[in-house]
């Protein structure tokens, strides 16, 4: 018995893309809530902000496109639809991912505390050495 031709195989990569977007946002939200779980302030907020917009522009906007449903700004022309829902889509679509990307990057580099220009409280200890060899470099 053979499909119609508008029904994608399940096992094909067409039909596997939109799958795989949903789990890859939801698997972003997950880790960073993981990571951001008991600590306060500044860096935690960032850090959610951004995984939650990726984690809507993966799951939601993406296989939108990835299923017809959304239109591309390429295709306004070419396909029936309404030119400014399409665009209103595609701005909400640049923002989640792009400010998402952003705000998670900016995140993450909080949180491994790349912008912190403190000096270290602790001593400056000279290195140990052996009775055998000397100096342990």
């Amino acid at each position: 018995m053979a499909l119609p031709p508008h029904v994608p195989l399940l096992a094909s990569a067409g039909a596997f893309r939109p799958v795989f977007l949903i789990v890859m946002g939801a698997f972003l939200l997950l880790t960073a809530w993981r990571m951001t779980r008991g600590t306060t302030g500044w860096t935690p907020r960032i850090l959610l902000a951004g995984a939650l917009m990726l984690a809507f522009g993966y799951s939601v906007v993406m296989p939108l496109y990835q299923a017809g449903v959304l239109i591309p700004l390429s295709l306004v022309g070419q396909l029936p639809g309404n030119a400014t829902v399409a665009m209103v889509w595609h701005v909400v679509k640049m923002v989640s991912m792009n400010g998402g990307w952003l705000l998670f990057g900016l995140g993450l580099a909080l949180h491994a505390g790349i912008f912190e220009t403190e000096k270290s409280a602790a001593p400056v200890e000279s290195p140990a050495t052996s009775p055998i060899n000397g100096p342990l470099v």
